[in-house]
């Protein structure tokens, strides 16, 4: 059979008060094309549907919209909630909609996902885990009677629900695992809501180890590849959200699979939306006009840096955004600021969140757990004591 994983809509989202519904839309057109051209059977949605719990009328439109078409001639689709997502508003209209062949999953269950694709023959086998909060997990794993269970680490819990819902596999099946999470060691951005704190929502790819063909993964916005056993990948979002993306290339997954086999994976490209760029011009305004006079980056929306030696009229910065209605960030840089500022921000940095800073640049984005920092800051406190006493004597 064959599937494509997608994720991270974040439909209603927006830039700065800059709606961003109309390339949404003309993203799921792209979908779409992309589900007819490619004969897809089955479609993935790994969370985040929407950006808020509340959204406009007009995301919620655009997702049932694209359902139905997407799940026109047969296809499948299958939606679990994201951390931006309310459970039950994702699986509110399941019941009306669960005969067209699209199956949403709001909050986490210890039910497997069973669909029958009638092209192949073929039937897939999906542990769908939504966005698993701490209570959630603590609920369902408290069912089995076993108050230890409440004690366990994050990871480990939802490694054990994970198990649970994997334990539906069988040899002449397609089997899938699909859920919301951080992983540790996934490369995150701007845009993405923090769903760990202090370490504590962070996942051990080993908790994936459920024997799944392939694990579908939403949360983190650029397309990667998680190490683990398996074939573990994040789709990405389908638009840049945020100017820590600029330059990123989004796309959804392709995915030909057939029970026992190997993933035939292939990334497809996607080409919907305004490209977000940073602009840094050292030549001052002279060399925004002159970017702006050769329309470079007409369609984007843009970061500008501005280096400069005089302040900016209001004026000018009227002027600038009337140029081009994609200009969203004007920062003025003024020559050896930048040095001072940044010796000063650190002289009034915590050393606590120094270290935090530290930990993240060194373990690609995870947050070091209390029990690391207090740790930290006893050997600090007993460096410092040393000191002391040798300043004394």
């Amino acid at each position: 059979m064959r599937i494509l994983h997608t994720g991270d809509w974040h439909l209603g989202r927006t830039l700065e008060g800059r709606s961003r519904l109309a390339e949404q839309a003309q993203f799921l057109d792209e979908l779409v094309l992309v589900a007819d051209n490619q004969q897809a059977d089955v479609i993935l949605m790994a969370g985040d549907v929407y950006d808020s719990v509340n959204p406009p009328a007009a995301a919620e439109s655009l997702f049932y919209e694209a359902a139905a078409r997407l799940t026109e001639n047969g296809r499948q689709l299958v939606v679990i909630s994201g951390n931006h997502d309310q459970p039950e508003r994702v699986s509110a209209v399941a019941p009306l909609v669960s005969g067209r062949g699209i199956t949403l999953v709001g909050l986490p269950t210890a039910e497997s996902v069973t669909l029958h694709v009638p092209r192949t023959g073929e039937t897939a086998v999906i542990a769908a885990l939504p966005y698993p909060s701490e209570s959630r997990l603590s609920e369902l794993l408290a069912g089995d009677g076993d108050e230890g269970e409440l004690r366990i680490a994050y990871s480990a819990k939802v490694g054990k629900l994970m198990a649970q819902l994997g334990g539906a596999f069988q040899p002449d099946t397609v089997n899938l695992a699909m859920s919301h999470i951080y992983v540790l060691g996934g490369l995150e951005s701007d845009s993405e809501r923090p769903i760990q704190v202090g370490g504590a929502y962070t996942v051990d790819p080993s908790a994936l180890d459920i024997g799944a063909q392939y694990t579908a993964l939403g949360h983190l916005h650029r397309p990667q590849a998680v190490k683990g056993k398996g074939m573990i990948r994040y789709s990405g979002s389908p638009l840049a959200y945020s100017f820590s993306e600029a330059g990123q290339a989004k796309s959804v997954m392709q995915l030909d699979l057939a029970p026992g086999g190997t993933p035939q994976a292939e990334e497809l490209f996607l080409y919907s939306g305004k490209p977000l760029v940073r602009w840094s011009c050292r030549g001052g305004l002279d060399e925004v006009w002159r970017y702006l006079d050769e329309g470079r980056d007409g369609s984007a929306f843009i970061d500008l840096e501005i280096h400069l030696t005089e302040a900016m009229s209001l004026g000018e910065i009227q002027k600038l955004r009337k140029a081009h209605e994609g200009i969203v960030h004007i920062r003025p840089v003024y020559p050896g600021r930048d040095a001072e500022e940044l010796i000063q921000s650190r002289a009034q940095m915590p050393v606590h969140e120094m270290f935090r800073k530290f930990y993240q640049r060194q373990s690609g984005g995870a947050e070091p757990e209390a029990e690391l920092v207090e740790l930290f800051m006893s050997l600090v406190a007993e460096d410092e004591e040393a000191q002391d006493k040798e300043a004394e004597a």
